[in-house]
């Protein structure tokens, strides 16, 4: 029981030096942090969104194909729905980039 107690008591005044050890001034050091974690925050947001935009047209368009393969009679039926479809996967992507524009601007 006193093993335990000395690790907690430890563990507790190193975390409570740790804090005030790494304490910076709010000057500078948040500006900076908020352009590194804004930049950060923009480019994955944009890189997730193109890459699931990517993967979303690339199933649609795959199986819109396969339908027309099987039955060539069906291609006018689902053409239009495979555009409309593509269309609002890429509107998704679009709005990501508006986002990520957004907090380049907040940068």
């Amino acid at each position: 029981m006193k093993k335990n107690m000395l690790s907690l008591l430890s563990l507790v005044v190193t975390t409570l030096v740790a804090s005030s050890a790494f304490a910076q001034e709010a000057g500078m050091a948040n500006e900076y942090n908020m352009k590194t974690w804004g930049l950060l925050a923009a480019g994955l947001g944009m890189s997730i969104a193109a890459f699931g935009g990517a993967l979303g047209q690339g199933k649609a368009a795959a199986a819109a194909l396969e339908g027309i393969a099987r039955n060539p009679s069906a291609s006018d039926k689902l053409f239009t729905p495979m555009i409309l479809g593509l269309a609002l996967i890429e509107s998704l992507v679009i709005y990501s980039l508006v986002i990520s524009f957004m907090i380049l601007g907040k940068v």
